[in-house]
């Protein structure tokens, strides 16, 4: 099924708009994006093992990123660039992959205007990555 034609959930929404930061990052010369979000890193694992992925990640990020493990916690450094392109980020970058909403960061955020969070991974150009997207 073409990304077209498959509905689009908030967390597939929210994966595009990230690739986008992290392939704009990467171009710029940047660091790699920080995935803070359990839910939509949940939906990025599956889509890495799909042939639709390489589509959908050039569409969002002009080129297909791969995976990988890093684990670090501190503040998410492309939150400005988020709001710049969609405004607040939404609930889900605060909810689980079960469902569960942390109000307390979403209430920090909304304060503060700044993430401050853990994350277990983050998008590559392709060298070392852990999961590597299907067809690459």
């Amino acid at each position: 099924m073409s990304d077209t034609k498959r509905p689009t959930t908030i967390e597939r929404r929210e994966l595009g708009r990230f690739l986008g930061i992290a392939g704009r990052r990467f171009a710029c010369g940047e660091g790699a994006a920080e995935m803070f979000s359990r839910a939509v890193d949940a939906v990025w694992h599956r889509m890495l093992a799909t042939p639709e992925y390489a589509g959908f990640c050039t569409g969002h990020a002009g080129a297909v990123l791969g995976h990988r493990e890093a684990r670090g916690a501190g503040q998410i450094g492309w939150v400005a660039a988020y709001e710049e392109a969609y405004g607040p980020l939404p609930e889900i970058w605060f909810t689980d992959e079960e469902g569960r909403l942390d109000e307390t960061a979403l209430a920090r955020y909304r304060e503060t205007g700044r993430v401050v969070a853990e994350w277990d991974c983050t998008p590559t150009t392709g060298d070392g990555d852990d999961l590597a997207p299907v067809g690459r």
